[in-house]
């Protein structure tokens, strides 16, 4: 009892808590790991800051880099160039909403349910965060950029337009939907939500919106009346 005692003592650092440090955790390639991690996440957040109150164009790497706290050199270390930046904080920020919708059309509900689904993914997971301004900039600056428009239709609203069809196809065969409309123009499912991301940036501090009650009375209107969530 002794020896097992004194040879946990030997695992344990000074200082510690009494938790045992192990050598996967504290090996000095795990800590450069986890620094490379942290800078390349402060870049990120750092780009979209920038990117936002300036815009693609004239957002420049050092600033960027003077805003993360690093070298210009180490974003050349993550990301080959600043379209490459913009496009892995399109992937960051609205690929976990892609795949949480992709999760939601797979369950065996009813569309009038996912319809709930996609108001509250939309409200939470886009409008009351971050992520509606990378949206802003792709409708602002996607006409000048046309490049990165291209990624951002192929990445994300490819799979958002394939998953929302594939879930009113399966509606319309339910029975749920009258007809075929929505199966041939499921852009007009995120009409108001880009409405809504224009209106906040433009006109919110005159009259501002109650997005997720805009989004339940437009439901109501393209699924029929007493069928919003």
């Amino acid at each position: 009892m002794a020896r097992t005692k004194a040879s946990a003592w030997k695992k344990r650092r000074p200082g510690t808590t009494g938790a045992v440090a192990t050598s996967e955790t504290s090996s000095p390639s795990n800590v450069r790991a986890q620094r490379s991690a942290e800078r390349r996440d402060a870049i990120l957040k750092a780009a979209l800051d920038e990117f936002a109150a300036q815009g693609f164009a004239a957002t420049r790497l050092d600033d960027v880099a003077r805003h993360a706290g690093v070298a210009k050199g180490t974003i050349y270390l993550h990301f080959a160039d600043k379209e490459a930046l913009f496009e892995e904080i399109v992937r960051t920020e609205l690929g976990p909403v892609v795949r949480a919708l992709e999760q939601a059309s797979r369950a065996e509900i009813s569309f009038r349910v996912m319809a709930d689904q996609i108001i509250e993914l939309f409200v939470r997971g886009i409008f009351e965060t971050r992520r509606k301004d990378v949206i802003r900039l792709i409708l602002t600056e996607g006409p000048r950029f046309p490049e990165l428009a291209e990624f951002y239709y192929r990445e994300i609203i490819s799979r958002v337009m394939n998953t929302i069809r594939a879930a009113l196809r399966r509606a319309v065969e339910r029975g749920e939907l009258a007809n075929d409309a929505l199966v041939r123009f499921p852009q007009l499912l995120a009409a108001p939500g880009v409405m809504a991301i224009l209106w906040g940036s433009l006109f919110d501090r005159f009259e501002p919106l109650d997005v997720r009650a805009l989004l339940r009375a437009h439901f109501e209107i393209l699924l029929g009346q007493g069928s919003a969530p």
